[in-house]
């Protein structure tokens, strides 16, 4: 039996996660998308309430580590007159809305995540970890990014909705499109969707007017340096902090995008090297590492700089985690380390918890063995 906890949800503003270092508060920002100011207000609030640590998320969310409980509601008032956080509990908890971050306004993303956001509480009650994907661009993005209900791009041009775990979906138009996920979403909560608690481990058959045969279109990936929004620049694990990225936004007086491959998007500037951010593609950027020991308390072991280390020495996909949750990466890796008891167990081709190769290893030993590889 492992010793950690599955909380079964994501913080949001209003629901802050204890971890290590104090509070987890987590910003989703609309449509993904910081004015300069709200960067800089973000930024104070940060360093005011909290230890000053920004994390960029999978699904294109900041969070921000080691605030103080006496600090918290001050905290949200001030994202909330940022506009950052919605007022309405219920909305913000629903407002887990990732979408293709080249998005132009009046497209076919930026509209329908747009009236998707307006019509939040017309959604029914949805488990914690629930989130919405629109990748509506001419080249899909999101591909492999999490989401339960996606409204897509199929191989034939066409917009499509699907139920995540399923290969295909159905057809559908900008005008309607809102209107269908909705309707999805009622279904999923209908049919006892909360005890699978995502769309991709509910196996209940699709209602006959959810289904289709549209194919979605595959994607590209998104990588440092320019880009025809200005300029793209990477965060190794996802991290920043928060005097770094101020220092940025004053001096660049620039809007940013989010993105949930730990780059973000810095509108309307040429590329040029910037404190804590990458311009160059770099092996640290593809490394899963939790935050480990001793922000988290359910992580025994530090995982960041034994990624570090690892990053340049380990070919396919490695991911580090501080306990048999996995919370950095979802899916197999190539080569995992695991946390335990103060050491790490190695596998291969496997999610965090997997039966290891090789146990109670040092960092030392690890690097050994997999520089070794």
């Amino acid at each position: 039996m492992s010793g950690f906890v599955v909380k079964g949800w994501c913080p949001d503003a209003f629901r802050p996660m204890m971890a290590g270092d104090g509070l987890l508060v987590r910003v989703r920002p609309p449509l993904g998308r910081l004015t300069a100011g709200q960067v800089e207000g973000l930024c104070e609030a940060a360093n005011a309430h909290g230890n000053g640590q920004i994390d960029l998320t999978n699904r294109a969310n900041l969070q921000l580590r080691g605030v103080t409980e006496a600090g918290w509601p001050a905290l949200i008032e001030e994202l909330q007159a940022l506009e950052l956080v919605d007022p309405d509990p219920v909305r913000e908890g629903r407002g887990a809305i990732l979408l293709n971050p080249d998005w132009r306004e009046g497209d076919d993303t930026h509209a329908i995540a747009s009236e998707l956001r307006a019509r939040l509480t017309e959604l029914p009650e949805l488990p914690g970890k629930v989130g919405f994907v629109v990748d509506a661009g001419r080249t899909p993005m999101l591909t492999h990014a999490p989401g339960d209900f996606r409204i897509e791009r199929s191989t034939t041009g066409e917009l499509l909705l699907r139920a995540d775990g399923r290969a295909s979906g159905m057809t559908v138009t900008r005008s309607n499109a809102v209107d269908a996920l909705i309707r999805l979403a009622h279904w999923f909560a209908d049919s006892d969707g909360r005890s699978a608690r995502r769309m991709a481990r509910h196996k209940t058959a699709l209602p006959d007017w959810a289904e289709g045969d549209a194919v979605p279109a595959s994607g590209k990936a998104m990588q440092p340096g320019a880009h025809p929004m200005g300029a793209v620049y990477g965060l190794p694990f996802g991290r920043i902090d928060a005097t770094s990225l101020v220092t940025f936004i004053r001096t660049h007086d620039c809007a940013i995008r989010l993105t949930p491959w730990r780059l973000l998007i810095a509108e309307g500037i040429a590329p040029a090297p910037a404190p804590g951010m990458l311009l160059a593609d770099s092996a640290i950027l593809h490394v899963d590492a939790c935050v480990g020991a001793p922000a988290c308390p359910q992580a025994s072991v530090e995982t960041r700089s034994l990624a570090a280390r690892l990053a340049p020495l380990t070919n396919g996909s490695l991911h580090i985690s501080g306990c048999a949750k996995g919370c950095a990466r979802a899916r197999a890796a190539d080569w995992l380390l695991t946390g335990r008891a103060g050491a790490f167990d190695l596998a291969r081709n496997a999610r965090a918890g997997a039966t290891p190769l090789h146990t109670g290893l040092t960092p030392e030993r690890a690097v050994a063995l997999l520089g070794a590889c």
